[in-house]
């Protein structure tokens, strides 16, 4: 009984139960016959039926959705899950993974909270507009735009300068500290220019009004670095939108999902966010999905590559 079982299980399940429903032999008949105890068949038969491909295929795609929605810190929605699905070689539409999201419980970043400006007009004459709320551009450091945020710890405030490249939205430069005043901008753009190998100039650097960004110091630093400085309006979020959506998208992807009980740990968990996760990993749909390193690497060689093809015909 035991080789006979053992050869293929299903397949003799199959024909005992066709020699009751086809010919009308009893089951106890077609087990003796076939040297099989009733026991052994009612066992297997009550067994669950082995995984279809398409069950197979589901349960893997549940497994990779949810491995993106963990890695991105519980922010991505279905448009960058699918985008992170697509780079695997897995042929899948948005709207099917907006399902099974759905059904698996996961869902993308809420809504933002409203914060508090802090923009403070300086007294200082201020730089003319010259984006216009046009928030493009057409290679790397053409266009930087940048602005405060706090954050809460238990020691107290902490403050956030950046400064971002609107080419591929990658975080060039931020500082913290515990005031927000000019040497913290001064410092969000010496990195920012460090970052970029200190061959700045010309960039145009957009931000507000604010009393840091009309200082002595850092008017000093833009005209050094070749820095022109473009600015908007006072309590016009719009004339700098880029830079607060940058603002909006840290805090509600990970500040708001964090608890700092130190400035120190605030810093450290911040910096580690951007750098290994925002400029590496994090996919935006204004890079043509990908994260802002690997954007301008992709950039970088695609022009490289008509250079040399342009150099050779």
């Amino acid at each position: 009984m035991g080789e006979v079982a053992a050869a293929d299980p299903a397949a003799l399940v199959g024909a005992i139960s066709d020699q009751r429903t086809v010919h009308g032999i009893p089951h106890t008949v077609a087990c003796r016959a076939l040297g099989v105890s009733q026991a052994w068949f009612y066992k297997w038969r009550r067994r669950p039926a082995e995984p279809t491909k398409r069950e197979v295929r589901r349960a893997a795609l549940e497994e990779r959705i949810t491995h993106s929605f963990r890695e991105s810190g519980g922010t991505y929605g279905s448009p960058r899950i699918t985008l992170d699905l697509w780079a695997e070689g897995w042929r899948v539409s948005v709207n099917t993974v907006a399902e099974v999201m759905a059904g698996l419980g996961l869902q993308g970043r809420k809504a933002p909270r409203r914060r508090r400006s802090l923009t403070r007009q300086g007294k200082r004459r201020a730089a003319p507009d010259l984006v216009r709320r046009s928030f493009d551009a057409v290679a790397p450091d053409v266009l930087w735009v940048g602005d405060m945020t706090e954050i809460d710890t238990d020691e107290g405030k902490l403050y956030l300068a950046t400064v971002i490249d609107l080419f591929s939205r990658r975080c060039l430069g931020y500082a913290m500290g515990e005031r927000h005043d000019a040497a913290l901008v001064c410092a969000s753009l010496k990195m920012a220019a460090a970052t970029r190998g200190g061959q700045v100039d010309g960039v145009i650097f957009h931000g507000d009004r604010g009393s840091e960004y009309t200082s002595d110091a850092y008017n000093g630093l833009c005209a050094r670095l070749g820095v022109v400085q473009s600015m908007g309006r006072v309590g016009s979020a719009l004339d700098n939108a880029a830079a607060e959506s940058f603002n909006s998208l840290i805090k509600v992807e990970y500040i708001h999902r964090q608890h700092f009980t130190t400035r120190d740990q605030a810093r450290i968990k911040i910096a580690t966010w951007i750098t290994d996760f925002y400029n590496t990993r994090r996919r935006h749909t204004s890079a043509a999905g990908h994260p802002p390193i690997e954007f301008e690497r992709i950039i970088s060689n695609t022009r490289a590559e008509h250079i040399q093809q342009d150099r050779t015909a």
